[in-house]
């Protein structure tokens, strides 16, 4: 399994999907799955901001992932965002017997993502949410990469801020695919 991670707006969904194009992978993309089946008072928190509860998130994701035959085959993009959920995911992962192999960290500015996200003009990409999105990525996500670290997983810092196929070359020869 491999973990995209990054800012919102750094590119984790695009290159997710060149990934899983291009190597025949399963990608499970966590904005997605959140926007398709989380609704009512949920959906309203999360249009505002806020993450979802480390349980709610984590319910999901493992329906999901039981779904999956051969979870080493597997991108996962925006999960995990929280110690609690990278503790989850590692104890799944020695339960069902697959291996995260790469954490790959796309990192881009700040300017860079509020441009990209103003472009895509979702619902929640106003400046308000984007900016409580930088927080919550910075006090719950950022301390994850030395968590992994410390964890004997690969993380592989990734300069996000230059094209779709810059970037994509570089991740493909970080994991040697």
């Amino acid at each position: 399994m491999i973990l995209l991670m990054g800012l919102p707006g750094a590119g984790k969904g695009t290159q997710g999907k060149i990934m899983a194009d291009q190597h025949g992978m399963h990608l499970v993309s966590m904005g997605e799955i959140i926007r398709m089946y989380v609704t009512g008072n949920r959906r309203s928190r999360m249009l505002a901001g806020e993450l979802l509860e480390d349980s709610e998130v984590i319910e999901l994701v493992s329906r999901i992932l039981d779904g999956i035959e051969n979870k080493n085959l597997c991108v996962l993009d925006g999960f995990p965002r929280t110690v609690a959920q990278a503790e989850w995911l590692l104890a799944k992962a020695k339960a069902d017997g697959f291996s995260i192999s790469h954490v790959i960290h796309l990192i881009a500015s700040e300017n860079t993502v509020k441009d990209r996200l103003h472009a895509r003009g979702r619902l929640d990409d106003r400046d308000d949410v984007i900016n409580e999105r930088f927080k919550e990525y910075k006090e719950l996500t950022e301390p994850l990469f030395s968590w992994f670290k410390q964890h004997n997983v690969n993380v592989i810092n990734i300069d996000a801020g230059r094209s779709v196929d810059a970037v994509n070359d570089d991740v493909t020869k970080s994991l040697n695919l």
